[in-house]
């Protein structure tokens, strides 16, 4: 499916950056920051959630302080490539019990890399709660799964070298535009 992308305008582009460094603000904050009107911030974010531009307002929680130790990087290898139909197939049991049973997942997609054509984003309170994952894993016949592969970060460690956060994306977005406007 190719999804036609547009230029987003300056604007755009500032407004989701502040939002994405912090979307608690109000319109009449962000306006100010951007140095536009609180009409525009607010027909601008309109535009932008109806074009699926913006997806969610969220926050970034301390995951430790809410009880979780690890993070998990989990890389992973079908043994054979899945056809349209087996994908088509697998995508609703597998989307059903991600529901009922590892709500910690928070980002499962397919690529390439490595030596693995799966990659999933998960949270756990503790290692025997990423075992059992693991193990959850391996029950999809259909994905047939030869490789299982895990980094995994201990959230409690005292060492942070860059926590997860939106912000230093929010200020890569902003530097990205600014230097395809200057070479425009």
């Amino acid at each position: 499916m190719n999804v036609k992308k547009r230029k987003l305008t300056n604007t755009e582009m500032r407004l989701i950056s502040e939002l994405m460094k912090n979307s608690r603000r109000s319109d009449r904050q962000l306006a100010k920051a951007l140095s536009v009107s609180q009409p525009t911030v607010t027909r601008t974010m309109a535009k932008l959630e109806k074009e699926g531009m913006i997806k969610e307002y969220t926050i970034v929680p301390d995951f430790t302080k809410l009880g979780y130790t690890l993070l998990a990087v989990t890389f992973v290898k079908l043994k054979e490539s899945l056809t349209p139909d087996q994908t088509a197939k697998a995508r609703d049991p597998a989307r059903k019990s991600l529901r009922e049973n590892y709500d910690e997942v928070f980002m499962l997609e397919r690529g390439i890399g490595i030596d693995s054509n799966g990659v999933f984003l998960s949270i756990h309170k503790d290692y025997s709660s990423y075992l059992d994952f693991k193990k959850w894993l391996n029950q999809f016949e259909f994905l047939q799964i030869s490789n299982i592969e895990s980094f995994l970060v201990n959230l409690e460690d005292e060492i942070h070298y860059r926590p997860l956060t939106f912000a230093t994306l929010a200020k890569h977005i902003l530097r990205l535009q600014e230097a395809d406007q200057k070479r425009s």
